[in-house]
């Protein structure tokens, strides 16, 4: 037994715990609603940690901090998720359009319809190979390319028996091909 499939249970006995003293305070004393609210916040509190919801809202307050210090240093500069997102990209877009090779050719992602097989931008993955790995062939549409992603993620996802690095692989291609 893993330790979230620990918690989880443990949440739900606290849980249990706390709506039998809310129900046994409505009948024999109000004190009990008191004391039921501890046992509340704990499972709460174990089922957000046993869910991945606690580290994952710690960390975004964390980037949240980080990124006020950016906001305060210019305009324009957004504290949401989207903006941080948009400024992500905006700053990789440019840094692939300046960038150039030895050979001349620019750096930058491939379209759907090229088979060059350049990486794309911070994958590290070629398109051409990209598109091998969800089994399409090149310039499939978007709608194409979510779907094959997604039937490519149920087949090789390790919680449903799938191999690790096959799903590692599924993932970068996606990221590859998502944004042409």
């Amino acid at each position: 037994m893993d330790r979230d499939t620990l918690l989880l249970g443990l949440a739900a006995v606290f849980a249990g715990i706390a709506a039998l003293m809310g129900v046994l305070a409505f009948t024999d004393s109000l004190f009990l609603l008191l004391v039921s609210l501890p046992f509340g916040v704990t499972a709460y509190l174990m089922w957000e940690h046993a869910t991945g919801r606690l580290a994952r809202r710690l960390r975004e307050r964390e980037a949240g901090r980080r990124t006020t210090a950016d906001a305060e240093a210019g305009p324009g500069a957004s504290r949401s998720r989207l903006g941080r997102e948009a400024r992500r990209r905006a700053e990789a877009g440019r840094r692939a359009r300046g960038g150039r090779r030895a050979g001349g050719t620019a750096n930058a992602r491939a379209g759907p319809g090229d088979t060059r097989g350049s990486p794309a931008a911070g994958t590290g993955m070629p398109v051409r190979e990209a598109y091998r790995e969800l089994g399409l062939s090149p310039g499939a549409s978007r709608g194409d390319v979510k779907r094959a992603y997604r039937e490519r993620v149920k087949e090789t996802h390790p919680d449903s028996g799938g191999d690790e690095e096959a799903f590692k692989r599924v993932n970068r291609a996606y990221d590859a091909l998502r944004d042409d």
